[in-house]
């Protein structure tokens, strides 16, 4: 239900009043009593919509933003290491087991 601003035209008193569109419009100035009340024509609040489901980036803040680029940038750095060490911690394990004989036969080589 909208909110309408009425003027009257014999005192100049001016209201808001909180009705259904389909409600008549008020008439009668609750001041003065007088039938010169008239519904005033505005341009209407802008909508904003804010919440889940709609675009992340919009009406977002400038310090908003930085911390979600940091924190996006930490969550990378941190499950990159998490991804690399598991990468690493299965590709090193054959290495290691191929590289320590490599080096028992170099290093008994070399002597």
């Amino acid at each position: 239900m909208p909110t309408y601003d009425y003027i009257c035209d014999a005192c100049q008193h001016e209201f808001e009043a909180f009705e259904s569109m389909k409600a008549e419009s008020q008439t009668v100035c609750p001041a003065c009593h007088e039938p010169k009340l008239r519904r005033k024509i505005g341009g209407g609040a802008a909508i904003l919509f804010k919440g889940s489901g709609f675009y992340q980036t919009d009406y977002r803040s400038d310090s908003y933003k930085k911390g979600a680029a940091a924190e996006k940038s930490s969550s990378e750095s941190a499950s990159k290491p998490a991804e690399s060490s598991s990468s690493s911690s299965s590709t090193p394990a054959p290495a290691a087991k191929a590289d320590s004989p490599k080096s028992s036969s170099g290093g008994g080589a070399g002597t």
